[in-house]
């Protein structure tokens, strides 16, 4: 049914559609090609002075413009011609080690079991002859080609049977003369060797053949010889497999990268052995980092198909962020045959230069340098976190100039190895004497400290050019400026005691901050790594970290520095069995992971016995290794509360640290020589001191506003420590 306002409308419709089409009714018709012409930028001259002229990114007719050829040869990658296991000497006399003893185990294996191999042989031997009979049998009657002239019958081929008949008949004439041939040969050799040979050659001949029928007689499924080794099998690692895990741990660049038909990781080398693993390396997508990838290394493995330990994903430090250097070793980090530490048998130390302690992933040397730096260790308990301090102090035993100072807090005799046998002071447990043990020695090393500082500036620059101790310097036993190794295992004991906390935290914090320019190194292992086990003075100024596995990432960077977690340089990643894997941040590289090496107590003991008969034939072993007791200090031979109080009257209210510092030095130049106002800042902090802006007036009348204290504060902290007896 046709409504009555249709026709109004189809009118009105087609009404204006004839006013759009009527060019004088104001309308542009518009021809497209033009229009699209129009749009096409017009040439821009790049030297135009117009600032309203466009100016387009990318413009082609310039010239490119970057590092010519010589430039681009000068930082090129150079990869090295002479593999890096033959350029070492340490890595190439393990490689060497562990061919001879893969094969003297192998020959010896063989060897042993040669009686039974030579038995199941001579069993096999009737089988063996019955094999080669039929098979010659079958030689000479040419049974290889009867399917072919069975063939022929079938298909009855006459011309083609008789073709193949006379074929065969010629086959089995020649067949038949060369088996007579050798067998009247055989025959004749054998009577020669009966008649003519000796006996030895006789049974060497018999048994020969015997054993040549025995392997022909031998059945697949029942090898006569067994394997001495088992060589781990790890599948190669290729660029589809690599490509599938990627795609598999779930990070959307990539995935949609491949979802297009792209790789999603472009491949920079090609994939090569890399010591007992393989390494593959290339960029990943724009804005994919490499820490993307480590953040998921539990699913990168499974998509490899391979063990996490086998699993490591790293960053090139001289690469750009997506730089992605994977390595898939054939067997876990903590499976993977050890070499032998080379100062287990034989061999002393030089601190000052750099010694293995332990191997990466693919089983090189990792060296670390005791001098020069402070050291912190965490892990949680169980994980290696004494066995590997431990083994940092067995280093410094190992070379005879060394004083050594070892504290075991924990009480359970761990470091008596290298305590009892070579260090100058040594202290085991928690005990009230222990403590105070402690607080002396540390007390008389924060005195030995600002004596060498003495010593140092009044050498003559061309004998100390850097203000700092070295190996010659540490030669001359008349400066005393020999390496001193401390070593405090869970040193949270000592930092949060209620008496001395304080000040063995004032001391140590001076001791990481000025200690290693002296040549005295403080080690400190903890398994609760927080503010309180390490506290911050101490945490921001150790230059070399150790950190097993820990639980959380607040416990991962007190350990490893601010940010460590979210740069990926993660030790929660180590599992439970991952005993000594660690990360080493040091000798100013970036983060690596190390395996350390392995001393049980008795292998620490042959060690540190070897340490002290060094010493003792150089006339350098002291102290505690020889049963002398150290001489007791009862407190430090200053009051620095009340030296400050001395030197700020009491109209002073408050005043500058650098005035303070000024003053103390006048007061007591053998002990305050040499402070600038920051020392006070540092030396006032364990007594609950804080620095606030202090306005004053400089010498020329200038009004400023400097870091300062207030006099009110200093006298508030002398009334509390005197309110503890014994108080620091």
């Amino acid at each position: 049914m046709k409504h009555p306002d249709d026709d109004e409308l189809f009118n009105r419709l087609e009404a204006e559609m004839a006013a759009d089409s009527d060019p004088g009714s104001g309308a542009d018709v518009v021809d497209l090609d033009k229009a699209r012409a129009a749009r096409e930028p017009a040439p821009i001259d790049p030297e135009s002075d117009d600032p309203t002229a466009p100016v387009v990114v990318d413009q082609p007719t310039l010239k490119a413009v970057g590092p010519g050829y010589l430039g681009r040869l000068a930082a090129a990658k150079r990869r090295d011609v002479v593999p890096m296991w033959l350029r070492s000497v340490a890595e190439l006399k393990t490689a060497t080690a562990w061919v001879a003893r893969h094969y003297t185990h192998a020959a010896g294996y063989h060897a042993l079991r040669s009686p039974v191999y030579a038995a199941r042989l001579t069993m096999q031997a009737p089988t063996g002859l019955a094999r080669f009979v039929g098979g010659t049998m079958r030689w000479v009657a040419d049974r290889e080609g009867e399917p072919v002239r069975l063939a022929a019958v079938r298909r009855e081929d006459a011309a083609e049977y008789l073709k193949l008949s006379r074929q065969r008949d010629g086959r089995v004439r020649l067949r038949t003369l060369v088996a007579v041939l050798g067998m009247f040969v055989g025959l004749g050799l054998a009577l020669a060797l009966y008649v003519l040979a000796p006996d030895w050659l006789q049974a060497v001949s018999v048994g020969a053949l015997v054993l040549a029928l025995g392997v022909a007689g031998r059945k697949a499924d029942a090898p006569v010889i067994h394997r001495a080794v088992d060589v781990p099998k790890a599948s190669k690692l290729t660029s589809d497999i690599v490509l599938r895990a990627l795609g598999a741990i779930g990070i959307p660049a990539i995935n949609q990268a491949q979802s297009k038909g792209r790789d999603g990781f472009e491949f920079t080398a090609p994939i090569t052995r890399d010591g007992p693993g393989w390494r593959a390396e290339g960029n990943l997508p724009f804005g994919v980092t490499v820490t993307d990838v480590i953040e998921k290394r539990e699913r990168l493995a499974s998509g490899l198909r391979r063990p996490l330990g086998c699993v490591w994903p790293e960053a090139e430090s001289e690469e750009h962020p997506g730089h992605l250097v994977l390595w898939v070793g054939d067997q876990t980090l903590k499976a993977a045959p050890k070499p032998a530490w080379p100062l287990l048998k034989s061999g002393t130390v030089d601190l000052f230069k750099p010694v293995a302690y332990g191997t990466d992933q693919r089983g090189r040397w990792v060296e670390v340098t005791l001098m020069f730096i402070a050291g912190i260790i965490g892990a949680i308990p169980r994980m290696g976190k004494t066995f590997l301090l431990r083994l940092l102090l067995l280093i410094a035993a190992l070379d005879p100039r060394a004083e050594l100072h070892t504290y075991d807090m924990k009480g359970t005799g761990d470091l008596d190895p290298v305590g009892e046998a070579v260090s100058h002071r040594h202290g085991v447990g928690e005990e009230d004497e222990t403590i105070l043990y402690a607080l002396n020695d540390f007390r008389a090393l924060r005195e030995e400290l600002r004596r060498r500082t003495k010593v140092i500036r009044s050498l003559p620059r061309d004998i100390c050019p850097e203000s700092k101790v070295t190996s010659a310097l540490a030669d001359k036993r008349s400066l005393g400026l020999h390496p001193v190794i401390v070593g405090v295992d869970e040193c949270q004991v000592l930092f949060e005691h209620a008496e001395h906390g304080k000040e063995f935290e004032e001391i140590a914090t001076d001791l990481v901050k000025r200690g290693p320019a002296t040549g005295i190194v403080l080690l400190l292992a903890t398994q609760r790594p927080d503010a309180k086990s390490l506290p911050t003075g101490i945490s921001a100024n150790a230059s070399t970290r150790f950190c097993l596995k820990v639980m959380g990432q607040t416990e991962n960077d007190m350990v490893l520095g601010t940010s460590s977690y979210k740069r990926g340089v993660r030790a929660t990643m180590f599992a439970w069995g991952d005993k000594g894997l660690h990360y080493f941040v040091g000798e100013g590289s970036d983060a690596r992971i190390v395996s350390s090496t392995f001393l049980d107590a008795p292998m620490a003991e042959r060690v540190a016995g070897r340490a002290r008969k060094v010493r003792d034939k150089a006339g350098l072993l002291s102290g505690y290794a020889l049963g002398e007791a150290p001489q007791v200090v009862t407190g430090p031979s200053y009051d620095l509360l009340a030296d400050v109080v001395a030197v700020v009257p009491e109209k002073e209210e408050r005043v500058w640290n650098e005035r303070i510092a000024a003053r103390l030095a006048e007061l007591r130049p053998d002990v305050y020589g040499g402070w600038k106002g920051e020392n006070v800042t540092s030396a006032l902090k364990p007594h609950g001191i804080k620095t606030r802006d202090v306005a004053g007036t400089t010498d020329d009348g200038t009004r400023t506003t400097r870091r300062g204290i207030v006099r009110a504060d200093v006298l508030k902290a002398i009334a509390e420590r005197n309110e503890k007896p014994g108080a620091a």
